[in-house]
């Protein structure tokens, strides 16, 4: 398991593994400078532009791992920050230490009511009564070709 300093130096090398991973899958991917914006990588497709923004998590629940939506480090002021689905089309979340990437639409995650963190599990086949299909997204374990798909298609 790598180390890092920070969890801005992790966010900073999961964009760059992101960004390394689809440009192997053909996309053509682009950082945008600074942190200003609500995401951290465009993918070009078509003339139009995919928002994806990037997560990591090694953080285990049960049998889980717990996936978080929030912006930022969580300690703002104005309490957390949401993102919202007209300034991000993908989340990229990536669990570290099965190195499992999840390519997951942003409506799925931000409607009806946005949810501030998600559970995946990678490991463990799905229970009956368990899991709400709504709550289930082994669908979109390494979902690349989602970067095809338009900001409606998604």
């Amino acid at each position: 398991m790598h180390h890092f300093i920070s969890y801005k130096q992790r966010g900073e090398w999961v964009e760059l593994l992101f960004m390394a991973q689809a440009a192997m899958h053909g996309y053509h991917v682009l950082k945008p400078s600074g942190d200003s914006l609500p995401y951290d990588v465009g993918i070009e497709q078509r003339g139009g532009l995919l928002r994806v923004q990037v997560k990591s998590s090694s953080h285990r629940k049960g049998s889980g791992y717990v996936g978080r939506f929030r912006r930022g480090n969580g300690n703002s002021r104005g309490g957390v920050q949401r993102y919202d689905c007209s300034e991000v089309d993908l989340f990229a979340l990536y669990l570290l230490q099965p190195q499992i990437w999840y390519l997951i639409p942003a409506e799925k995650v931000l409607e009806p009511t946005p949810k501030l963190q998600i559970r995946l599990y990678p490991d463990a086949p799905p229970r009956p009564g368990r899991r709400k299909p709504d709550h289930d997204y082994e669908c979109y374990r390494e979902a690349w070709g989602l970067l095809t798909k338009s900001r409606e298609e998604l």
